[in-house]
C-alpha cells in the first residue's frame, strides 16, 4: 500500500517508516499538516497514518480538510493522546482506527491491514440528505435549493459541507480556517465572514426556510434548525 504518514517527531517517524517498508508498503512522510494536505490533494494514497499534535494544523483538522475535498483515504491515528474522549472525537469525525504511542510493531501492521480490508469491503457512495428546502449531495459535493441546483465556489462548497455535517455545533472561526482553508488561525477572519454571508444568501439559510446561520460574538458560527 501507499501510505501517507503525518508525524513531526523525526526519530519516531524513522522507526515507523522502517517497519512499514519492511512490511512491503511505500511511505511518504510529512512533518506538517499543510504539507500533507497539499500532497494528498495532488496524489492518491491508500491509507493515512496521522499523529494528532503537529506544529501547524492538528491531525483531526487535516482529516476534516481532506474529507471536505473528497481526497481522504482510510485513516488510522497513531498518537500520544489516550483520553477516551479523544478517541471518540476522531472516530466520530471519520477516522477508521486509533492507536496510542508507543505501538507494537506487529499490532500496528495488523491494524493497518485490517483497516485497509474493512474499508475496501465497505466502499459505498456518500449519502444525499434533505435539510428542508436544501438538499446536500455529500459525495458529489452538490447542493439544491427547492429542487434547483445552487452554484457555489470551491471554498463555499467545503464550508457548507462542514456546516451541514455539524448542524447545531458552534464552530470557531479559527477552526473553520484551519479545516476549510488549511491555514493557521492568524489569517484574516473576515475571509470566513464573507463566505458565510454568501452561503446564507445562496442557500437561503434564514428562519423562513427553517434554518439560521448565526454569528456567535467573538466565538464563531452555528448552523441551527428553526422550529
Amino acid at each position: 500500500m501507499k501510505i501517507a504518514f503525518l508525524e513531526d517527531d523525526a526519530a519516531f517517524a524513522a522507526n515507523i517508516i522502517e517497519w512499514l517498508e519492511q512490511a512491503g508498503h511505500s511511505v511518504s512522510w510529512f512533518r506538517s499538516g499543510r504539507e500533507c494536505i497539499r500532497a494528498l490533494s495532488d496524489e492518491r494514497y491508500d491509507l493515512c497514518l496521522f499523529d494528532w499534535i503537529l506544529p501547524d494544523i492538528s491531525g483531526p483538522d487535516v482529516m476534516a480538510n481532506l474529507k471536505l475535498k473528497g481526497t481522504l483515504p482510510p485513516v488510522l491515528f497513531l498518537t500520544g493522546r489516550d483520553a477516551e474522549e479523544d478517541v471518540v472525537q476522531v472516530i466520530q469525525a471519520g477516522a477508521d482506527d486509533y492507536m496510542v504511542k508507543p505501538p507494537s510493531r506487529s499490532v500496528l501492521i495488523a491494524r493497518i491491514h485490517a483497516v485497509a480490508r474493512r474499508c475496501s469491503a465497505q466502499l459505498r457512495p456518500e449519502p444525499v440528505q434533505d435539510f428542508g428546502p436544501v438538499q446536500v449531495d455529500f459525495g458529489n459535493r452538490k447542493f439544491e435549493l427547492d429542487g434547483q441546483p445552487v452554484k457555489l465556489t470551491e471554498k463555499e462548497t467545503e464550508l457548507a459541507l462542514y456546516f451541514f455535517g455539524r448542524v447545531g455545533m458552534l464552530l470557531p472561526r479559527g477552526h473553520l480556517i484551519q479545516v476549510v482553508w488549511g491555514s493557521s488561525p492568524d489569517i484574516d477572519t473576515r475571509t470566513v465572514d464573507v463566505h458565510v454571508s454568501h452561503l446564507r444568501g445562496k442557500l437561503k439559510l434564514v428562519p423562513e426556510n427553517g434554518w439560521r446561520l448565526t454569528s456567535v460574538y467573538r466565538q464563531g458560527y452555528r448552523l441551527e434548525r428553526v422550529e
